[in-house]
């Protein structure tokens, strides 16, 4: 089972008021519906939104849904439930506001549909049920869509949305309007806003482990690119070391520097760092890093010297 069949089966669970059940109902008709003069055509995979249709459909009008089942065209093995509406047709939908007075759509949602917060978060339940998805939080991406059909509804629908600071946006498809988000924080307050708190849990479950997983493998990143650093500069200081012995340029070197060279030797793998605090407890001479560094710069400037010499040699 999906994720997203998982959060819409918890919303089928909820309870609510005579005012929440008309606000997601409208919101669902008014997303997943062909409206005809005498019939309204809902489809659905998932059982438990049926029986979450049929049910307010009988509490609030007391009128039954015909519902069958149907071959699913989109090449899926689930088959298709397809609920009509054919009595009170009209009254209903005026009811929910989707008809004015004169049987014509209202492309634009009345006030008391949505009048209240709790109103609003139920239409956002109605508007998910019929057209939302989102993956499961263990995918490699977080991302979640409402497929709307059309612009007003869509542009409305955002502004539901954002009234609870979620950034959703807008993306013109071929078919309609897909409103998205991909922000892994407000995915799961919109989750919160639905009521769906079992599939917050998940979510936030997953997330915190992913987004700690993810800090991990960057502080590994990071130690490793520490760590190839030290030995790389400690292999240059090594060839520095080299050259200058070839040439017998030890002895131009002041005692301080040749004691770097005889430390650099023997600890060829250590940072700075570690061969300052060594250096500074084997010889009771305390050192620090950057006098350290200074004694490396001195060490490669030599060894620079050396290395012009012998390609000016070569180029005579």
């Amino acid at each position: 089972m999906s994720y997203t069949t998982t959060v819409k089966e918890e919303i089928c669970t909820q309870k609510n008021s005579k005012s929440e059940a008309i606000a997601e109902l409208s919101a669902y008709i008014r997303n997943n519906s062909t409206i005809t003069k005498d019939k309204v055509i809902m489809t659905t995979e998932n059982q438990f939104i049926v029986g979450r249709i049929q049910e307010r459909i009988k509490d609030l009008y007391q009128v039954s849904l015909l519902v069958e089942t149907i071959d699913n065209v989109n090449f899926s093995k689930k088959e298709l439930y397809q609920m009509t509406l054919k009595e009170q047709k009209d009254s209903i939908l005026q009811d929910l506001g989707i008809l004015d007075e004169n049987q014509k759509y209202l492309e634009t949602v009345p006030n008391y549909i949505v009048g209240a917060n709790e109103e609003i978060r139920a239409y956002l339940r109605g508007v998910f049920l019929g057209t939302g998805s989102v993956n499961d939080p263990k995918k490699s991406r977080y991302h979640l869509e409402l497929l709307i059909n059309e612009p007003q509804e869509s542009v409305f629908v955002q502004k539901l949305l954002n009234l609870f600071d979620l950034n959703a946006k807008i993306l013109n498809r071929d078919k309609g309007y897909m409103i998205y988000m991909k922000e892994a924080e407000k995915i799961s307050d919109f989750l919160k806003i639905l009521g769906t708190n079992k599939s917050v849990l998940y979510y936030e479950d997953v997330r915190v482990y992913r987004d700690q997983k993810n800090k991990t493998n960057r502080l590994n990143n990071m130690e490793q690119a520490n760590i190839d650093k030290v030995i790389q500069n400690a292999s240059e200081q090594l060839e520095d070391i080299e050259v200058i012995e070839e040439n017998d340029g030890l002895m131009l070197l002041g005692e301080k520097a040749k004691l770097v060279v005889e430390y650099r030797k023997k600890y060829p793998e250590s940072s700075l760092k570690e061969l300052a605090e060594i250096i500074s407890i084997e010889t009771n001479k305390p050192i620090t890093k950057s006098g350290l560094n200074h004694r490396f710069h001195k060490i490669k400037d030599l060894a620079n010297k050396f290395r012009k010499m012998k390609q000016k040699k070569e180029s005579e």
